[in-house]
């Protein structure tokens, strides 16, 4: 059913798109905006983008939004990028919306992780299924927030439109369980980013999604060659100058309790600090505070300075 050409698009390292959203206004987003970003990515050198996904503040945006924030990536795109589009929510709502984003040029679907208290595994397999049927674009589950187990990947991967999986779940046991007991066509992409990216690689994943790659480009297209290339050493290092600025993003910022709280302000920041728009998230995220800012913009001064030390231009 699906293009076999996206399971090689797969095996790279996958750039997010962040919605910006007016500074003045939250609730209006500047298109023209993502556009531009989409296009510095592509002429930073990714090919591989998530557009519409949960960075891309993917429970905050309307169903058209949604339609939209995709549409615009894949417009600003040449043919030779590939876009996986996010897709959610009840199957139905899922179904119009991967079909929506089909229409629009997407190369593949996202699947967001099924949001129900009493999920049933035969049931998640079903609702990926009747995803994987509605399209005629590969699906890639999103494995995150709900236990997995080696019996729910076989089920989910048995269907022949499941051309991948972003895996991000920290078990790397369990990771290297899933991908031994699949079939040998599926993608494992590492979900989690640079810092794990090459102890996944070397368990099995074929790829794996930004971090710090978001806004400095050249680290995750060095960190993805140097696995291939097989120079560990490289790879550590290059994995070394992500660990600040990924810190931060895991942290819970002031005043919480909910982990991770600073990941996307983090990175709407480290694009601004590369010359790009990011602007403000909406709610239920919130902003940085100034001492965070500051340490973001820190942060990526040194990653800046590690690069150019590695002689990665």
């Amino acid at each position: 059913m699906s293009d076999p050409g996206l399971a090689v698009q797969l095996q790279d390292v996958a750039a997010g798109m962040l919605t910006p959203f007016e500074e003045s206004n939250t609730d209006e987003i500047r298109y023209a905006e993502l556009a531009s970003t989409a296009e510095w990515l592509y002429e930073e050198g990714i090919r591989l983008y998530l557009a519409c996904a949960n960075i891309s503040e993917y429970h905050s945006l309307t169903h058209n939004e949604r339609i939209e924030t995709a549409r615009v990536v894949c417009e600003a795109l040449p043919d030779d990028a590939t876009v996986l589009a996010g897709a959610g929510g009840s199957t139905k709502s899922a179904i119009e919306l991967a079909r929506a984003h089909q229409d629009n040029g997407a190369d593949g679907i996202m699947v967001m992780p099924p949001d129900h208290i009493f999920k049933h595994e035969r049931g998640v397999i079903e609702y990926y299924h009747r995803l994987a049927d509605a399209v005629d674009i590969g699906i890639v589950p999103y494995v995150r927030g709900f236990d997995a187990t080696v019996r729910l990947l076989e089920g989910i991967t048995a269907h022949e439109n499941v051309v991948g999986v972003k895996w991000a779940i920290s078990d790397i046991e369990l990771f290297s369980e899933c991908v031994a007991a699949t079939d040998d066509d599926v993608v494992w992409v590492c979900g989690m980013a640079e810092p794990p990216a090459p102890a996944y690689y070397y368990e099995g994943a074929d790829g794996f999604s930004a971090g710090v790659t978001n806004f400095e480009p050249r680290l995750g297209l060095a960190l993805f060659d140097a696995l291939e290339a097989g120079d560990d050493e490289l790879a550590r290092e290059l994995r070394d100058l992500s660990f600040s600025f990924m810190n931060l993003r895991g942290e819970r910022g002031a005043e919480n309790v909910y982990d991770g709280a600073n990941s996307v302000p983090a990175l709407k920041r480290g694009l601004e600090a590369a010359g790009q728009y990011g602007g403000p998230v909406r709610e239920p995220i919130a902003e940085l505070t100034d001492a965070d800012r500051r340490r973001a913009g820190e942060y990526y001064e040194e990653i800046q300075d590690g690069l150019q030390r590695l002689e990665i231009v």
